[in-house]
């Protein structure tokens, strides 16, 4: 399997809980001052925080290929082994909602299509989770296994797992709080279909399996990030020991 370095997992945490300062205090100036809200208010955080974390990487990382969410993608990219894949804001819907916490900062190093250090801040939560050290294992899992889905559009593979599993259904905002919830042992199950794109998974995936947990497709097929069209059409993030049941009802 592809490595990083010790010094690419202290990258990408430090990176993470930078730009997730950022974000708390530009939310909290604009409450006191009476700047920005809702979607205005995370258009500008999405902004700052892009360019705090490619700054950063173009600074630390030069050699390295970076793929933001709020950039154009770097030509170079596609054919390099060493890429950076970064959410600078995921969740702006959520951000612009204060005081929602359910929001997150992506920062993962990508080697030749494996995700291998990342972290996601949770700077709402003022919790970094990163890939060294890892988060440790959850807590044992609830007799009801819980599958968390968006608020505003659960997809119909959550719910047919749901009931499958005998479990209930968990509503929260962004994917990478959606991913730390089951890495925090909050939740068991994230089962997402309806597409995302790579910089929405790559450092929740890189994390969730630094702390054990399984993450594929939805058919239990693996994951490959840096390629050309960076569109996923959905992902599973789970307990290992529910992952065949998920798959098995996922397929319906």
């Amino acid at each position: 399997m592809p490595q990083a370095t010790p010094d690419d997992h202290t990258l990408a945490a430090r990176l993470a809980t930078q730009a997730g300062e950022l974000l708390v205090g530009l939310r909290e100036r604009a409450a006191r001052d009476g700047g920005p809200t809702g979607r205005a208010l995370g258009r500008e955080g999405d902004r700052l925080a892009h360019e705090l974390l490619v700054t950063a990487l173009a600074e630390e990382r030069p050699d390295d290929a970076v793929l933001s969410e709020e950039g154009a993608a770097d030509p170079r990219r596609v054919g390099a082994r060493r890429v950076w894949i970064v959410d600078p804001l995921d969740g702006t819907r959520e951000y612009g909602e204060p005081p929602r916490t359910d929001w997150a900062v992506h920062v993962a190093l990508v080697v030749d299509g494996e995700p291998v250090a990342g972290a996601v801040a949770l700077p709402g939560r003022g919790l970094t989770l990163a890939t060294d050290p890892p988060p440790a294992p959850p807590p044992p899992a609830p007799a009801r296994p819980r599958v968390v889905v968006s608020r505003s559009r659960p997809p119909a593979e959550a719910a047919r797992v749901a009931a499958a599993l005998g479990g209930e259904l968990v509503e929260l905002g962004s994917a990478g709080a959606k991913a730390m919830a089951v890495v925090l042992g909050e939740a068991d199950v994230y089962a997402h279909s309806g597409g995302q794109y790579e910089w929405d998974s790559a450092a929740p995936v890189a994390v969730a399996r630094a702390a054990g947990l399984h993450a594929s497709r939805l058919d239990g097929s693996p994951l490959v990030y840096n390629r050309p069209d960076p569109w996923l059409p959905d992902l599973l993030v789970c307990r290992p020991e529910l992952a065949d049941a998920v798959i098995a009802a996922a397929r319906g």
